[in-house]
């Protein structure tokens, strides 16, 4: 799947999501717009409960909205049933959440393979070797997840994300679970990676030193787009 690098990776349009609950309808997202370029990064702050992990979720076709339209590399989301929007996030979109998400009873190996194993890749164990060596993890591809600390599961959580060489990361608080010096290496590791790739990242966080490494700081306030500041990023923070 080949975007031209001026073309938009991420397109939101006046995107609203309203969720039902027991107390009533609660406008979560209200007439969100937004474009991403191939090979921009982005991070979104804003108080808890602003929106940030439903639009994350909203731009990887895990919640659909209620009104709006979503197109990511060019592909329209709302095109796609559910099946489609699974193969579309396995080819195109990687995702790094909080928790590592890894499953216990498979090794590191085997945990980066998965998902190139049900895209039906030949070459799945491989390339997931190498993507684990990518982020400094050649030495530990037997191991199993509770043999790891929890950087490394983050970073096999990043190979995993990486492996299939996706258009778009989407991370969400991907060092929250995380102490301050191995929360840096991770997101050392995420940066240089998407660089390197020309990756277009959209990064969830709340921390404002992390989140002045993108291009750009997008904050959210109760559901709205309310700053959008793009940054020249020296290289050296980028990476």
């Amino acid at each position: 799947m080949s975007v031209p690098a001026d073309a938009a990776m991420v397109l939101l349009e006046g995107i609203e999501v309203t969720l039902t609950s027991a107390a009533g309808s609660v406008n979560v997202l209200r007439g969100v717009s937004l474009r991403l370029s191939a090979g921009e990064t982005a991070s979104l702050i804003g108080p808890s409960g602003s929106g940030k992990t439903t639009l994350l979720m909203t731009a990887a076709g895990l919640l659909r909205p209620s009104a709006g339209r979503i197109a990511i590399a060019g592909t329209d989301l709302s095109a796609l049933d559910e099946d489609g929007l699974a193969r579309f996030r396995r080819d195109a979109v990687g995702i790094v959440f909080q928790g590592f998400h890894l499953v216990p009873t498979m090794t590191a190996l085997e945990n980066v393979a998965l998902p190139l194993e049900f895209a039906g890749r030949a070459d799945a164990f491989e390339i997931a070797e190498q993507s684990l060596a990518a982020v400094g993890l050649a030495a530990r591809l037997g191991h199993y997840p509770a043999e790891l600390s929890g950087g490394e599961q983050q970073r096999v959580a990043l190979a995993r994300a990486f492996a299939a060489s996706p258009k778009l990361i989407l991370a969400d608080e991907p060092t929250g679970n995380l102490d301050g010096a191995t929360g840096k290496q991770v997101m050392d590791l995420l940066f240089r990676l998407a660089a390197e790739r020309g990756t277009t990242l959209l990064l969830v966080t709340h921390e404002l030193d992390l989140a002045r490494r993108a291009q750009r700081i997008i904050e959210l306030a109760d559901g709205r787009i309310v700053g959008d500041s793009a940054r020249a990023v020296p290289a050296a923070a980028a990476r």
